[in-house]
């Protein structure tokens, strides 16, 4: 399990985020949601070790995230961030063949584990194409299915760390694609993903973070934390709230 224990982030010498803890659970899905400058990406960066936290911890399994070991930490954690680019002419299975690195599995079961994430994430289509030949949408789902290749099929201990993955993609993919996230964390891994669609964190997250000012707003489940109150307070949008006429979790409706 990752969690965080009262940390601090400081950036440019400004506090970014101050007093945040969090604990991610085994087959969970844990939403980060904020608007920009929340400190929803630094705390992300804390997390995956990529940010030295000002003050506070992060622990992976009840040790120091700074104890871990490279090739250790990588087979536990996975983070897809904001934005990842290559500029070199990779074909997309050489791409998603990366996220196989930390592991000796073998090239058959690496060939097996490639393929079925690219069918995860509906980019199989995509092998043998060249990674600088692809759309900014299909070149994210790419990423992903990379990420997801080095903790596949996912487990009980593993962590799954996602800065909008949803950003770039089409309203078909999105859905695809955090199906895919929900089912991963379904095999017992833990997953945490920054969001800015309410209604898709509504969806598909157990527990929600609200982040604003500096700090945790509100915390809990997808009834708790959507409400028309904190999310006025944070965002600044008047919102009415309701529930799914079929799915049943709220339906986050501007007024």
């Amino acid at each position: 399990m990752l969690q965080a224990q009262g940390v601090a982030v400081n950036r440019g010498g400004r506090c970014v985020l101050q007093d945040v803890s969090l604990a991610l659970q085994p087959g969970q899905v844990l939403g980060v949601l904020g608007p920009n400058g929340a400190g929803k990406s630094s705390l992300l960066g804390v997390l995956n070790g990529e940010l030295a936290a000002g003050s506070g911890q992060i622990l992976l399994d009840d040790q120091p995230l700074t104890s871990w070991q490279g090739r250790q930490r990588a087979q536990r954690l996975a983070v897809l961030p904001q934005s990842s680019a290559l500029n070199f002419a990779f074909s997309v299975e050489q791409v998603v063949h990366m996220g196989r690195m930390p592991h000796d599995t073998g090239r058959v079961l690496d060939q097996q584990i490639v393929d079925e994430v690219l069918r995860a994430v509906d980019a199989e289509h995509l092998a043998g194409r060249s990674y600088l030949q692809l759309s900014g949408g299909e070149r994210q789902r790419v990423h992903l299915a990379r990420v997801l290749a080095q903790l596949w099929p996912g487990a009980d201990g593993q962590v799954l760390l996602l800065d909008e993955p949803t950003s770039m993609l089409d309203p078909l993919h999105q859905l695809n694609v955090l199906d895919t996230v929900r089912r991963f964390a379904d095999q017992g891994a833990s997953v945490l993903i920054i969001l800015h669609d309410l209604n898709l964190a509504a969806r598909y997250c157990d527990q929600l973070i609200l982040l604003g000012e500096g700090g945790v707003q509100a915390s809990g489940s997808p009834e708790q934390v959507l409400q028309p109150v904190p999310l006025h307070r944070v965002f600044g949008v008047d919102v009415l709230v309701q529930r799914h006429p079929v799915r049943g979790h709220p339906l986050i409706i501007a007024r």
